[in-house]
């Protein structure tokens, strides 16, 4: 055993006992206010709500009769709350590190209080609870409770991002091995302070090297010879092994240790480079099989929102864009006769080819001398209205045909040409597998400037990023995102 885990452990024994006692109490306390103060929150604002509307006729009931006793009405406002503080512990909204983390939390409240509100709505429908309160009162009690959620659990999330108290909320990870994959991770640990983990430091291979070298303020702490000493002197709740090296053997090993000492045994998938938020254990014959599975919109219910949307979208945006395509397409006209709009082929979902529409913005014979390629920044094939209409994207606009054709979506990654994709493919790791979707009018990849002749690697993690974590929310995000970032347009 190395000296320095002799005196780590020398040292450390009563402070690491100290810490754990204070980890529990802090978890503890926050897990008692989580759960004392969502009840306390949604049991009032459904009384208040309630008066609320009592006092502006919006309910019509007799407390003192016996159909309508004040004691059933507070039974049922006691058995809903107890109803969505079912909801939220089953998405985890009452695990002490979940509170560090608002953005997520919020989903997490503003989801189950959608669901709880329908969920009331159908069983006060259904049966007689001898409360009689109108459809009306589901849909402001579900708007009131979610809002006096959101403000108390950003209340409680300023008090657990005190440094007193999230030095004991966040889990303390160690990585085994050291290269890109745990450097991203690393990386973005670091830069996300509502992050629950806490980074102790890493170990090298049991040949004693990395396969990149690690950050110099990370601490490297000891050689796997002595882990489970490590493991206890520095208080550690995850371990990641990235090391790409190691034997089946090793692997075993290290998950045997974690069992024993009671940490958590990760892995970085190295087979699974992309898409891995795919990832998911399946079981063939009692055998537990590793492999990307399914994405947000393999699924058929996402794919219908997704679609009904892009139609809703797409209609209103051809209404509106109308007369803005004829002003500028009647200027194209002017500056140089022909037709209008260029039509253009595309790579969209699964490979099929389709034709893109666009506003025309270059001259006829604009790739006559040069073949396909990209249009580039004061591209001297434009004409002269045509830097105006790339600037602001108006050539884009004839593209809710596209969207509601089918061929695209109004959010996605942007479509490229077959003649291109053809060297990008094979340039580029990971480059088809952003053909999964629908390409999109515009895309995470676009409001954050990376369109036209940018940075394709960069371009493709952009993509891969929100094939990943695909949401309506998202989609909506990127839409306004579009209006207000335009850097690389043009």
């Amino acid at each position: 055993m190395s000296d320095l885990v002799k005196d780590l452990i020398a040292s450390g024994s009563q402070r690491r006992e100290e810490f754990t006692r204070r980890s529990r109490a802090v978890a503890g306390h926050f897990f008692w206010a989580s759960v004392c103060g969502d009840a306390l929150i949604i049991f009032s604002a459904s009384i208040l709500n309630f008066a609320v509307m009592l006092h502006f006729g919006r309910v019509k009931a007799d407390i003192s009769s016996s159909s309508s006793s004040l004691m059933a009405f507070g039974a049922y406002f006691i058995l809903v709350a107890l109803a969505l503080m079912l909801f939220l512990a089953d998405n985890r909204a009452y695990e002490p590190s979940h509170l560090l983390r608002y953005r997520q939390e919020s989903f997490v409240i503003l989801k189950a209080c959608i669901i709880w509100s329908l969920g009331v709505l159908c069983v006060t429908r259904v049966f007689d609870l001898k409360v009689p309160l109108p459809r009306l009162f589901s849909v402001t009690n579900g708007v009131s409770v979610a809002l006096a959620l959101l403000l108390w659990r950003f209340i409680l999330h300023r008090i657990a991002m005190r440094e007193r108290f999230s030095l004991y909320l966040r889990e303390r990870i160690i990585f085994i091995g050291w290269n890109e994959l745990s450097e991203r991770c690393a990386a973005f640990i670091r830069t996300d302070p509502n992050q629950p983990y806490t980074l102790a430091g890493c170990i090298p291979s049991k040949g004693g090297d990395y396969e990149t070298k690690p950050p110099e303020d990370l601490p490297h702490l000891a050689v796997q010879q002595d882990l489970a000493q490590m493991l206890k002197a520095q208080r550690i709740d995850i371990l990641i092994l990235a090391d790409r090296t190691s034997t089946m053997q090793e692997r075993d090993e290290l998950a045997t240790l974690c069992e024993k000492e009671m940490v958590q045994f990760k892995v970085i998938p190295s087979y699974f480079p992309v898409l891995v938020s795919g990832l998911s254990i399946q079981t063939i014959s009692g055998i537990p099989v590793l492999g990307i599975s399914h994405l947000p919109l393999d699924r058929p219910l996402n794919r219908c929102i997704k679609r009904t949307v892009d139609i809703i979208g797409a209609i209103v945006g051809l209404v509106l864009s109308a007369p803005i395509i004829a002003l500028f397409g009647a200027l194209v006209y002017l500056e140089s006769p022909g037709s209008i709009f260029f039509y253009q082929r595309r790579l969209g979902k699964g490979g099929r080819v389709f034709e893109i529409v666009k506003i025309r913005s270059m001259r006829l014979d604009a790739e006559s001398g040069t073949g396909p390629r990209w249009a580039s920044r004061d591209d001297p094939r434009r004409l002269k209205i045509g830097s105006f209409i790339r600037s602001w994207n108006i050539d884009e606009l004839p593209q809710f045909w596209n969207v509601l054709h089918g061929e695209m979506s109004l959010v996605g990654v942007r479509p490229e040409r077959p003649e291109l994709i053809e060297s990008f493919k094979e340039e580029i790791r990971h480059y088809n597998a952003r053909h999964s979707a629908k390409p999109g009018m515009t895309g995470w990849a676009a409001v954050n400037g990376l369109r036209g002749d940018t940075d394709l690697r960069e371009r493709i993690r952009c993509d891969l990023f929100y094939l990943e974590r695909w949401s309506v929310w998202l989609d909506f995000q990127i839409m306004i995102l579009t209006f207000f970032r335009r850097e690389g347009a043009g």
